[in-house]
């Protein structure tokens, strides 16, 4: 009995080693044991049921989101990507510069916190990086000035701090760089890939100017919103002839507008709330639908180019004279969805006191250097004061 007992035991223990063995030889043995720490590291969140199948007596190219090409992993998308999942916490472990076959890294959104690890700037092959959503902190490291193969870089919504390095600006075959909702601080570097498409570094610290031939003309979505960066733009907006998004908001951007921005194939130009000033002057009748130039020290009159806008904000500015008769043809016909003018220095609109504005229009004019004609609903922010007092007016004048 107890020789049949051993048998019994040997022949499971060479079922398991034979197992690991195969697994092994499934896959090169530096992914495997790259695997190994960088799955000790990582843990699922409560509901979250992803790492199920990691059992490393079996081929990890058989993972969840491992994938392989031959015996060596190429791509590597950690977490449960169904919407609503609730991801993975834990550090990212210096493992992952092992994989050098790897040419696609993603983390879905979850807890894991720690730095980024130095050791993916060893990953020569790597194409596309996103780890969005999660609580990494530290620097970028300057390292990754090396993945010079690198098209993508979403490194957005952690708490990265300290400044996008120079080198990162140089990487030759970026196509999307997003880092937006961090800490991130120090000047916007100069980027020299012309297949660069999108940049969208938002919500970060940033400041200092931007380099008049820092943005690659290759550039068709560009958000700095909710930062810091000051000085003139129109150097580096005429030459981002392809645009067709562009936010600058809540910045300290001064100087002209170029007119030719209003050419570009913009769906929503955004410079709302920085210290833009003098007039603006678009080239031809814009076609643009949303344009947000509030909250600025733009003068002079309002061109009647801009009567083409659906949704068109420009309160809170310097604008004097008269509105354009192209907008009340425009407002009358129900062809803007919404005009804001209030808190300007406007003397007078061309429009009958009695006719009724489209419902589907919404027009303030409030708080000008006129006797409104009509009464229209005002945004709260407006206030209540319906004309700029006459010493204002006057003073502004002169």
């Amino acid at each position: 009995m107890k020789c049949l007992l051993m048998r019994i035991s040997a022949a499971s223990v060479f079922l398991i080693l034979s197992q690991f063995v195969f697994a092994q030889a499934m896959l090169d043995p530096v992914d495997f044991l790259a695997l190994q720490s960088i799955r000790k590291r990582l843990s699922d969140m409560p509901g979250s049921n992803y790492f199920a199948s990691w059992d490393f007596t079996s081929d990890p190219c058989n993972f969840a989101g491992v994938y392989c090409d031959g015996d060596r992993v190429v791509a590597l998308n950690l977490g449960d990507p169904r919407a609503g999942s609730p991801g993975l916490s834990g550090r990212l472990d210096p493992a992952f510069g092992k994989l050098s076959a790897l040419a696609e890294l993603t983390i879905v959104p979850g807890r894991i916190m720690g730095s980024l690890p130095h050791t993916f700037s060893q990953l020569k092959y790597l194409r596309f990086l996103a780890i969005s959503r999660n609580f990494i902190s530290g620097d970028i490291p300057a390292s990754f000035g090396q993945l010079r193969g690198l098209r993508t870089l979403d490194l957005s919504f952690n708490q990265l701090s300290g400044s996008i390095p120079s080198a990162v600006g140089n990487l030759p075959a970026l196509s999307n760089v997003i880092l937006c909702h961090n800490r991130l601080s120090g000047s916007v570097p100069s980027f020299v890939s012309q297949t660069l498409t999108r940049l969208d570094l938002k919500h970060n610290d940033l400041s200092g100017w931007l380099s008049p031939h820092g943005l690659p003309s290759s550039l068709e979505y560009l958000s700095l919103s909710w930062n810091r960066l000051t000085g003139p733009v129109d150097k580096s907006l005429s030459r981002l002839n392809r645009l067709n998004y562009i936010d600058l908001s809540l910045n300290r951007f001064t100087g002209c507008i170029p007119g030719i921005i209003f050419t570009f194939p913009i769906t929503t130009l955004q410079l709302q709330r920085n210290q833009f000033s003098g007039p603006v002057q678009p080239e031809n009748l814009v076609a643009i639908p949303t344009v947000d130039l509030s909250y600025n020290q733009l003068s002079g009159e309002i061109s009647p180019m801009f009567s083409t806008v659906q949704k068109l904000y420009l309160n809170n500015n310097r604008f004097t004279g008269q509105v354009p008769a192209s907008f009340v043809d425009r407002v009358l016909s129900a062809g803007i969805e919404l005009l804001y003018l209030q808190h300007n220095y406007l003397t007078g609109i061309e429009i009958n006191p009695t006719v009724e504005i489209p419902l589907s229009t919404s027009l303030c004019l409030q708080y000008n250097c006129m006797v409104l004609p009509v009464q229209t609903p005002c945004p709260l922010r407006a206030g209540r004061q319906k004309t700029r007092p006459t010493s204002q007016c006057i003073q502004w004048k002169g």
